[in-house]
């Protein structure tokens, strides 16, 4: 009988966000198309939201390295003598490290799991597949330079030493990853856009009705929220200039929770922070959806807001343009500048006269909300279903499976 395929999935912790839903969605399909998967994760730090209940609802219990957390600490070398040891027992085909830690640590660890043994001396490692998907990078943005260079120095020799595909999620990321930061070869990328379970997703009036009233906001009134973890790379303290200079052309609404969100809270008393609740409810009060951060890679916060036709406007930053698609309008207003794009409208990262302008125009011009709201839609119906990215992501583990020398067809999204 065949030994079923065994992937080591590894991510530094199930906090909320697109990367955390992406892993559990994985590792629950393959175990349906007879691969063998097994997801490991450290711990999500307090004032982070955990997504270890959804990971249960969908059938997977991650084996957690508590040594393992986002951060740089000595530790770091516990972790790393564990994934090797989980690794030596568990004998993976494939090993799928997503995130900048756990990227480090699993290809770092695999390097020793593949040559730390007595039949390297006479040329046969151990033999697996290393595949790491980039959801976002540290490359800038995070830390200050110096250090963001010895991200990027370890980045490429560990493209170079020890990984044979890179996933991206989109062209921007893409070219920002290999021909800005010179990451990996061309041909060792793929682009498996994020997915998201459209089935799970809806807009009832009941709901925005319901949380509406609870947050004291009123029926009628016309409501621009963002969405995601309150922490700096998401730049909140932007949203709060541009809820300053747009003035009272609407209600702001900041939902999520995280380490910046008491000190951005005590600054603002007429931005209303309403913490985590069900993506439906959330979607459901709002009219515009906001995005303000430094770097992304593709935000799923877009992603459900567009998958439900809401109108929305964000930095131009990482996988973002290719969310928003072509630019269809330069526009300078009063010295502020803005993009109107084919599904939604993108501002420079940190520019709070521009976003404010941009979000002013969107809301004036029903028709601009209406015919964006609908590509947006139709955009994410077709490339970002969560049966898509499982479906892509087992193509790409069939291919780096098949033995060195022969035929690989050429698989969508390939460089």
């Amino acid at each position: 009988m065949t030994r079923r395929t065994r992937v080591l999935r590894l991510i530094a912790r199930l906090n909320v966000g697109g990367p955390a839903r992406h892993v559990v969605w994985l590792t629950e399909a393959l175990a349906r198309e007879g691969f063998e998967p097994l997801l490991v994760t450290g711990i999500v730090p307090a004032g982070e939201g955990d997504m270890s209940d959804f990971a249960t609802a969908h059938g997977v219990t991650p084996l957690v390295i508590p040594s393992m957390r986002r951060e740089i600490s000595p530790r770091d070398l516990v972790t790393l003598w564990k994934v090797w040891r989980l690794m030596v027992r568990f004998r993976p085909d494939i090993v799928h490290t997503h995130t900048a830690k756990a990227g480090t640590i699993g290809r770092l660890a695999g390097l020793l799991y593949r040559f730390a043994t007595p039949s390297s001396l006479i040329g046969r490692p151990r033999r697996a597949r290393f595949v790491h998907t980039y959801h976002g990078h540290v490359f800038h943005g995070y830390y200050g330079k110096w250090t963001s260079r010895l991200f990027v120095a370890l980045e490429r020799a560990l493209a170079r030493l020890n990984t044979d595909r890179l996933v991206v999620l989109g062209w921007q990321q893409f070219d920002e990853i290999h021909r800005l930061f010179g990451v990996g070869r061309a041909e060792q990328f793929a682009i498996v856009p994020l997915g998201v379970d459209l089935s799970a997703l809806g807009d009832d009036p009941h709901a925005r009705e319901s949380l509406r009233a609870e947050l004291g906001i009123e029926r009628d009134e016309v409501v621009v929220g963002i969405v995601g973890r309150i922490t700096a790379i998401k730049n909140h303290a932007l949203f709060l200039r541009i809820a300053s200079l747009a003035g009272d052309v609407a209600r702001f609404v900041v939902y999520g929770d995280g380490d910046e969100r008491h000190p951005l809270e005590a600054q603002r008393t007429d931005v209303l922070f309403a913490g985590t609740r069900p993506a439906n409810d959330i979607y459901a009060s709002l009219d515009v959806v906001a995005l303000t951060s430094r770097n992304e890679g593709t935000p799923l916060a877009l992603i459900e807001a567009m998958a439900l036709g809401k109108p929305v406007i964000s930095t131009a930053v990482g996988g973002v343009v290719d969310l928003l698609g072509d630019i269809e309008e330069h526009v300078i207003e009063n010295g502020a500048a803005y993009e109107i794009r084919e599904r939604g409208i993108a501002v420079a990262s940190g520019d709070a006269r521009g976003f404010a302008a941009g979000l002013c125009r969107l809301l004036r011009d029903d028709e601009l909300r209406r015919r964006v709201g609908e590509r947006g839609k139709t955009y994410v119906a077709t490339t970002h279903a969560k049966e898509q990215l499982v479906g892509a992501m087992i193509r790409l583990y069939r291919d780096i499976e098949r033995p060195a020398g022969s035929e690989i067809p050429p698989q969508t999204g390939e460089m």
